[in-house]
């Protein structure tokens, strides 16, 4: 029994010996650092502090601010009874806005690969009354819309979002930003594939260039692609932000010493980051094998709307409506970005497996107002809407 006393008295005092650790608070009006941000990251309870981050111009920490809802919602014309797929779920700005347009008759099919954010968002857009009756959020990745579509008989509207979303960049944990120091990861879904700093490992250096042209158009790609293998060889291992973003700066360092070189050692930041991510999550096999089942997931009369956020989307996308062309799938296609323009598309008789999933079957639709959008924002470098409605 003194045995036992003793031991429990040793385990109070270490107990009342532990500091207490107390919640990360602001530093100062406005903290910088994701983890200090606590009234951002609950949205729910500090009401208040997110109106006035919003009013100010910035997106809260660990919100996603959806852009062009009202020109998409526009363009979709979504009506009560309609059935859609919302190809990247994210924070769900669009999803709602879209399923306030059912008016509780319809349904939604949304796909995400990010167990993390999709789980909040599910539950964030349950809380607000659209529940399973009406959405059903699935994590699979979007070019299996054609899995989808044959199980519910196709869409009457498709929505897909290519960017990244801001919840996403802003945590550190996650890899995205080199403004801050975080593992280098960049993977969209954490649980598979392999990390950026995983893929710098073993790349060679033709690889590596090659990459960072193909997928960012970099014009420093050769320069990069060698100081960053020769930095792994030295047995100096790229697993961090800061580490990659320190390899930048130094091979740019010949730069001459002006205003411009801040600016262009940070697009080359930018394109170097986006290169990497879209390699690690496969963005432009995907993007391809969606534009391929685009046609067979759509119901006649189907619109859809794709935002593209850099050249290499808007290059994949505008290559399969041309492919379509002279396949004989389209008698027309957008040739040339502009702010609005309206051209007519037929869609000629053509043996194919539809949504329903039935084969050999002579469909001959024509396809009017085939409708293509470049707009430029901030942050966005275009957007594409692709609208088909049978007649």
């Amino acid at each position: 029994k003194e045995s036992e006393m003793s031991e429990q008295n040793n385990q109070n005092t270490q107990e009342s010996q532990t500091p207490h650790k107390r919640r990360v608070r602001y530093k100062g009006k406005y903290p910088k650092k994701f983890e200090e941000k606590y009234k951002e990251l609950q949205p729910e309870k500090y009401k208040d502090t997110i109106a006035h981050v919003i009013q100010k111009g910035n997106t809260p920490a660990g919100m996603h601010i959806s852009i062009m809802v009202n020109e998409i919602l526009d363009f979709l014309k979504i009506q009560p009874g309609e059935t859609g797929f919302d190809a990247t779920l994210g924070y769900g700005g669009h999803t709602k806005a879209m399923l306030e347009c059912l008016k509780g008759e319809g349904h939604i099919y949304a796909t995400d690969v990010d167990p993390e954010e999709s789980a909040k968002t599910r539950k964030r857009l349950a809380d607000q009354g659209f529940g399973e009756d009406i959405l059903s959020i699935r994590l699979q990745n979007f070019c299996t819309i054609d899995e989808i579509a044959k199980e519910v008989g196709g869409f009457d509207f498709i929505l897909a979002d290519l960017g990244v979303s801001s919840m996403q960049i802003d945590n550190p944990k996650r890899g995205f930003s080199f403004k801050v120091d975080g593992p280098l990861d960049l993977r969209l879904n954490q649980e598979k594939g392999i990390s950026a700093a995983e893929r710098l490992d073993n790349i060679s250096e033709e690889e590596l260039a090659g990459m960072l042209y193909e997928n960012s158009d970099e014009p420093y790609c050769e320069e990069l692609a060698k100081a960053i293998t020769n930095e792994i060889r030295r047995g100096n291992r790229i697993d961090t932000t800061t580490k990659l973003r320190n390899v930048i700066e130094k091979t740019l360092d010949f730069l001459p010493n002006n205003k411009e070189k801040k600016d262009i050692i940070k697009k080359t930041c930018q394109r170097t980051f986006q290169a990497l991510r879209i390699d690690v999550n496969n963005e432009f096999e995907v993007l391809y094998e969606f534009m391929e089942k685009l046609p067979g997931a759509l119901k006649p009369g189907g619109r859809v709307a794709i935002l593209t956020f850099h050249s290499g989307e808007d290059k994949l996308v505008k290559k399969a409506l041309k492919a379509g062309y002279k396949e004989g799938i389209y008698s027309e296609y957008a040739r040339d970005a502009s702010v609005s323009t309206r051209m007519r598309a037929e869609r000629k008789s053509k043996i194919y497996e539809d949504a329903l999933g039935r084969e050999g079957g002579i469909m001959k639709k024509k396809w009017m107002r085939a409708l293509v959008l470049y707009t430029i924002h901030t942050f966005i470098h275009f957007l594409c809407l692709i609208n088909y409605v049978a007649i």
